[in-house]
């Protein structure tokens, strides 16, 4: 593979940090008692090819009548229904009650339902028997071990890239990449302060994740970087912004499937931007992983540019149904982010029973084929019921005002559905939405059930549909 601009720079940062012996290593700690074992794990987890009845329980959910009442009259709550052992809840008066309301949730994103899937509780438990917690610090000084290290490798395979870094969540992933992209222009800077060509230009989508941001918020106050936001999804515009910089050092970052919108990134021009500018291309693919792509791959595996993308940062926390964040790059970049990411480098590694169960959730997502296959079986059945256009798991209603959205969630909550009103600061003023998500643990009967109780709150016949978003009238 042809050598990039962006190769030579990260390779000249990391000399000059081994010049001021900066470098940092990950020390793998050793824990498993049976090596064997250890890589054979893939091999013995079971897997099942339709759903079982467990894959339930990560969709049907039980709140107490003190939350439901408190839920439908917007009364604050700071989670004290406390639940006993024996399923009795307290509630507000002292007394004890036994009366809970099911719910079927449609706001969650374990989209592939692997949150309840036994092959996965069981790694952690066993690793949690064998192991307990695992060593506890950062991993750059005990935290990291042989489970994390597996992890890695097997997320590394299924993007594509050489190599792969796990984070404590996906926030401190992005979190990270962002703060390193500025330290390049630190550590290549002439003189005391960086000259503006040898600044990093980071360009970003208008819709990019809270994560992404406040990266780039604490990369720029280092004052190494100039950002530049692109209208959401606006590739003329990003064309124009880009064309019209100076700067040597262009980076480019976007969600690949946006989190409250439900609509991909533009994969394909994005590539072609790529070539002719020669920017480096940071993909947060935290809501494709594992749900998109014939293997899982994601967003850049179903557009088939894989190798396009310099960094792909993910989440565990979402399809995997687990708990963490990973970004998967080159040899050289995953060196460079674990010496100067402060999110990844000052946080405390990720204990190895959710390591364990993480690894378990990546040889069953990509095993179990039948899950990307029956969540996009219910974006079509959704589609087919509404005659909405939707092109993602991610459904957007937009209903307009605070009160609008508020009043749409408590008709849902009333007739047995979980799904919340999305307000500001997340979304924009008057934009304020239902925001639902399928997963492949719902059934055709789940969608019509779902749909004739929106049709109680929206009429169909007069939503309009710009990109992914769905502008409705209540």
């Amino acid at each position: 593979m042809e050598k990039s601009l962006w190769d030579g720079w990260v390779e000249e940062a990391l000399s000059k940090l081994q010049s001021l012996k900066l470098l940092r290593s990950l020390r793998p700690i050793y824990v498993s008692t049976n090596e064997q074992q250890l890589q054979l794990l893939g091999e013995e987890y079971e897997v099942f090819d339709e759903m079982q009845q467990w894959d339930r329980s990560s969709v049907e959910v039980s709140i107490s009548q003190t939350t439901f009442h408190r839920w439908l009259h917007e009364i604050p709550s700071s989670g004290d229904e406390i639940v006993y052992r024996d399923g009795v809840v307290n509630d507000e008066a002292g007394k004890s009650s036994r009366q809970f309301k099911r719910l079927l949730l449609f706001s969650g994103n374990d989209y592939l339902g692997l949150s309840s899937h036994p092959t996965i509780g069981k790694a952690a438990a066993k690793a949690a028997l064998e192991h307990g917690m695992g060593p506890r610090g950062s991993a750059l000084i005990c935290g990291y071990t042989n489970y994390h290290r597996l992890l890695e490798s097997c997320l590394a395979d299924l993007k594509k890239k050489e190599d792969c870094l796990l984070c404590p969540t996906g926030f401190a992933a992005n979190m990270a990449v962002m703060v390193a992209l500025g330290n390049i222009a630190s550590l290549l800077r002439a003189g005391e302060k960086p000259l503006k060509d040898e600044k990093v230009a980071i360009f970003s989508d208008a819709f990019n994740h809270a994560s992404i941001i406040d990266g780039i918020r604490l990369a720029e106050r280092t004052k190494n970087v100039e950002v530049f936001v692109y209208r959401h999804c606006d590739m003329s515009h990003l064309n124009s912004l880009l064309s019209s910089c100076t700067m040597k050092k262009k980076v480019v970052v976007t969600d690949s499937l946006f989190s409250m919108d439900g609509d991909f990134a533009p994969m394909i021009e994005l590539v072609k931007l790529r070539k002719k500018y020669g920017f480096l291309l940071v993909l947060d693919d935290a809501h494709g992983t594992f749900v998109c792509g014939k293997n899982g791959g994601g967003v850049a595996e179903a557009f088939n540019c894989e190798r396009d993308v310099d960094i792909c940062v993910g989440t565990l926390s979402k399809a995997a149904g687990c708990n963490g964040g990973f970004i998967a790059c080159s040899e050289r970049w995953k060196q460079f982010i674990q010496s100067r990411g402060r999110s990844f480098i000052f946080s405390t590694a990720t204990t190895i029973p959710i390591a364990a169960a993480a690894h378990a959730a990546v040889i069953v997502a990509k095993k179990e084929t039948w899950r990307r296959t029956a969540i996009w079986n219910r974006v079509r059945d959704f589609q087919a019921l509404t005659g909405i256009p939707i092109s993602s798991p991610i459904i957007s209603v937009i209903v307009g005002s605070e009160e609008k959205a508020l009043q749409a969630s408590r008709h849902l909550l009333k007739s047995g559905f979980h799904v919340t009103a999305i307000r500001p600061p997340t979304v924009p003023s008057n934009s304020c939405r239902l925001r639902i998500t399928l997963c492949a643990a719902h059934t055709t009967d789940d969608l019509k059930k779902l749909t004739t109780a929106l049709s109680g709150c929206i009429n169909f016949g007069e939503i309009g549909s710009d990109s992914s978003n769905v502008y409705a009238k209540l």
